[in-house]
């Protein structure tokens, strides 16, 4: 089991690839353009680095989000497809006052990672980010994000928010590894963003 101090890789996919929105996760605020204040992490400290990484299987957008209004991002990592997306190496207890906060719940109690790090899965409830999934590791910690523990194709697709698309592009951007075309695409062809987001609409988002 690991401890609180020890590091992992918060590998994300939606809103929290940008810097200025996992910063309101970390030491608590609101995020530009969100509609709910956060509590913040326990340990309050910046991520120590942040990484572009590229995953197997899809992003889509469902449910809807009390924070942005529309669709959440989603990971399906059994569905073919890539997926761009950002790990943050923060401290364990981090990630779990993340995983709390995203579930609307207080910052207070550490995951269990043991069953995650040794098989690379975990269902810790039926909550939307309560599935574990560690694809690998980096620089020898290993990488780690939630999802929901259905898939791509058990729940209907929502579209997500021009504030979620602002963030999500942002931090893909500041990862440093896409171009914004390829950003733009990327986002517009998510399944649930398909149809009502068009890579140029996304790449208006990406402007100065």
């Amino acid at each position: 089991m690991a401890g609180p101090r020890d590091l992992v890789w918060y590998t994300s996919y939606g809103s929290n690839t940008h810097s200025g929105r996992l910063a309101r996760y970390l030491g608590g605020g609101r995020p530009a353009g969100g509609a709910l204040t956060h509590p913040g992490c326990r340990d309050r400290g910046p991520a120590r680095a942040s990484a572009p990484v590229e995953l197997d299987g899809v992003v889509y957008f469902a449910t809807e989000s009390l924070v942005w209004t529309g669709g959440r991002a989603f990971y399906d990592p059994d569905a073919p497809g890539r997926v761009l997306a950002r790990a943050h190496l923060v401290t364990t207890q981090q990630f779990s006052d993340i995983a709390a906060q995203e579930m609307y719940g207080r910052p207070g109690g550490d995951l269990d990672l043991t069953e995650v790090l040794r098989t690379g899965r975990a269902v810790l409830g039926p909550g939307r980010y309560q599935r574990l999934i560690c694809p690998g590791t980096l620089d020898g910690h290993p990488l780690i994000t939630f999802t929901a523990p259905w898939s791509l194709t058990d729940v209907a697709w929502n579209a997500p928010s021009e504030a979620y698309v602002r963030h999500l592009c942002a931090g893909l951007l500041e990862a440093g590894a896409w171009t914004p075309a390829a950003v733009a695409e990327y986002v517009a062809s998510r399944p649930g963003a398909a149809g009502t987001w068009t890579p140029s609409a996304v790449a208006a988002l990406t402007g100065p």
